[in-house]
């Protein structure tokens, strides 16, 4: 205790060093906190913004369905399938679509689409495509005439809500050309150039007759209670709806490239990790020595009256753990107020497209356990091994 005592007077002789070396290595750990509140934040957002939109936490296809997208391709078993989902403790809601490639025409233009056939009930609580109709309407049961398109393609078509549309699509089987007109009943805008330009949305009952398929879907959007199930490849639910000719994939496997975003952003994380601390330890390194000189004499009596050599160092070891508990605690303060700001500010990143996926939402910070125990754990133990040489140099010194 008498060296522990000691080493805390000792850095605090200089207090100007302390603090500008307290605040070197506090703002390195600091900035780490914020990037990892950051890429946590960014990526749950490119998470929420891939399957909130639209796309859902996980699909049911036929298989080969989504590598050749073939309209005869449906699933099998749907009845039961959405049967049993809507009994799945897991699930919170399934949605039914029917998918085809058409042809959207108005007295204007003609424009390649891919029509989407859905459940209004049901799609509802899956995407955010009744949120974000800007004028107009949402699709109604009694309203199968009614179809919804994206701004852009409003504006491509120029169509507003009202006007008729003719939509032509190929049947299953047989390959004749289908065609109905549709008034548009609302348009809507998502923000994402490809969805508000190419997709369309008709009830799921007129794009069933339309595609002779009546009971069938291509796909069932899934809806979990939590977000972090789609990323539990050991659940049973996964080989349960993929029997029968079916698959039913998460959005990691929906996504490949998101989820590659994930892994990169943790090996980012780890090569900034480094850097950092090894500014820190040359940071620490620095001001031991600088302390040592400064000392030289003091340290000469010391080894005098018989302080032993590992207590010369231990002194040396112990001002590095009491400096970077300094420092810990600076850095701490610096990153939580950081990360608590920008968790209710948020950073403006609309528009822009990382990993396949458009960001449509500010990105909030993440605040977590691991930015406040393992980080500055890390920046201890690269502060003692910075202390060894110092702490080697101390233990050698002569008397004389």
């Amino acid at each position: 205790m008498l060296l522990v005592k000691l080493a805390w007077r000792n850095i605090f002789r200089n207090k100007r060093r302390t603090i500008l070396s307290g605040l070197a290595v506090g703002i390195g750990l600091a900035a780490l906190i914020f990037v990892n509140g950051l890429l946590v934040g960014m990526l749950n957002s490119m998470v929420i913004a891939a399957t909130d939109s639209f796309m859902g936490q996980g699909q049911v296809h036929a298989e080969g369905f989504r590598d050749t997208m073939e309209t005869e391709l449906t699933i099998n078993g749907l009845d039961n399938i959405l049967n049993e989902m809507d009994k799945e403790s897991l699930i919170e809601i399934a949605a039914p679509r029917t998918i085809a490639q058409g042809m959207l025409t108005s007295s204007a233009d003609v424009i390649s689409v891919a029509a989407y056939g859905i459940d209004p009930e049901r799609e509802s609580m899956v995407s955010q495509l009744e949120e974000v109709i800007i004028k107009g309407s949402y699709l109604l049961d009694e309203t199968k005439r009614k179809i919804l398109i994206g701004s852009r393609a409003a504006e491509l078509l120029d169509a507003g809500l009202g006007d008729r549309l003719v939509l032509t699509m190929a049947q299953a089987g047989t390959g004749e050309l289908s065609q109905e007109m549709f008034r548009v009943g609302g348009i809507f805008h998502y923000g994402i150039r490809d969805i508000d330009t190419y997709l369309t949305f008709v009830h799921i009952d007129k794009a069933r007759t339309m595609l002779a398929l009546p009971g069938a879907a291509h796909e069932v959007a899934v809806k979990f209670k939590d977000l972090n199930i789609a990323e539990d490849s050991t659940l049973s639910i996964w080989e349960k709806y993929s029997a029968g000719g079916n698959e039913f994939l998460g959005w990691p496997k929906l996504l490949p490239q998101l989820k590659a975003a994930h892994e990169m952003s943790d090996f980012s994380t780890f090569l900034t990790s480094i850097l950092v601390f090894g500014i820190v330890a040359l940071t620490i390194m620095n001001t031991l020595f600088m302390s040592l000189y400064e000392r030289m004499y003091e340290f000469g009596v010391m080894r005098a009256v018989g302080t032993r050599p590992t207590h010369m160092a231990l002194i040396i070891i112990l001002e590095a753990t009491s400096l970077a508990l300094v420092s810990i605690m600076i850095g701490m303060t610096i990153g939580w107020l950081a990360n608590s700001l920008f968790a209710i500010i948020g950073i403006d990143y609309s528009g822009i497209e990382f990993a396949g996926v458009t960001i449509t939402e500010p990105i909030y910070t993440v605040i977590n356990l691991k930015q406040f125990t393992m980080y500055p754990l890390m920046i201890m133990g690269f502060s003692l091994v910075a202390a060894i040489y110092p702490a080697l140099y101390a233990a050698k010194l002569t008397p004389s």
